[in-house]
């Protein structure tokens, strides 16, 4: 049996291979983190390897297996990676599928681009908490009165000292793996102080109506970064697309 490549990371990434774990559909899921190999496991018909790869690494990869069927489920932000995987595809060519993230009704303020999101930042004064991860630690460093942002990213060896690197404040890094709750956001927003809550437009994977919600409890506003628009499959479409093409 041929094999599915997914490219992931993303809650609905591992969904995927676990739906391909339980009915014996061999796949390769490639993630750039440990903690994300963490989760998923090397068992039964998956397979799990880690590292960041270019457009040619994963041309390299793909060429090695012929795969079925290569799945871009990447996070709907990571522009980069997801012009690395259609380059790659489109050279060696390998069938394409994107697996979007079901979206959910945005709430507050809304940023079109991180220019636009840097702006509205710049034009308050008030002290903000950053959900965007420290991916987005350049856009933001563009924010004038660095000391007023706190940051909320994923735990790592030496975080403090590479959002330090970009002029933030040692101690205002909240570090924790989400989705968290509406009162776990919450309590993070009590703890920074912060009168303005920014987002990226992650969805209910993501956990976004959790921080709606701790943004209302608390009587703040928020910013959502909207995601770019594009064209894919949601996740049941995408299991019956891996369905068919194993049969």
């Amino acid at each position: 049996m041929r094999k599915i490549l997914i490219f992931g990371g993303t809650s609905e990434g591992r969904e995927l291979a676990e739906f391909c774990r339980e009915r014996g559909i061999p796949a390769d899921v490639s993630v750039t983190t440990g903690y994300g190999a963490e989760l998923l496991g090397n068992e039964g018909s998956v397979n799990v390897f880690t590292g960041r790869l270019d457009s040619g690494e994963m041309s390299g990869l793909i060429r090695s297996e012929s795969y079925a069927a290569v799945i871009d489920a990447t996070h709907p932000y990571a522009a980069e990676a997801t012009a690395n995987i259609k380059e790659a595809c489109s050279v060696t060519g390998a069938p394409y599928y994107r697996l979007i993230r079901e979206k959910c009704e945005v709430c507050g303020k809304t940023a079109g681009t991180a220019e636009e999101l840097v702006a509205m930042l710049n034009g308050t004064g008030c002290p903000v908490l950053s959900t965007l991860g420290s991916k987005e630690l350049p856009v933001l460093a563009k924010v004038t009165d660095r000391e007023r942002i706190w940051l909320r990213v994923l735990p790592a060896e030496g975080i403090e000292e590479y959002c330090a690197s970009f002029g933030f404040e040692r101690d205002h890094v909240i570090t924790g793996k989400g989705p968290f709750t509406a009162e776990e956001n919450l309590l993070h927003i009590k703890r920074s102080g912060a009168r303005i809550l920014v987002t990226k437009e992650s969805g209910k994977a993501g956990g976004y109506p959790e921080k709606a919600e701790a943004a209302r409890l608390a009587g703040i506003e928020m910013i959502t970064l909207t995601r770019p628009t594009e064209d894919g499959y949601p996740p049941e479409k995408m299991r019956e697309i891996i369905g068919e093409l194993m049969l």
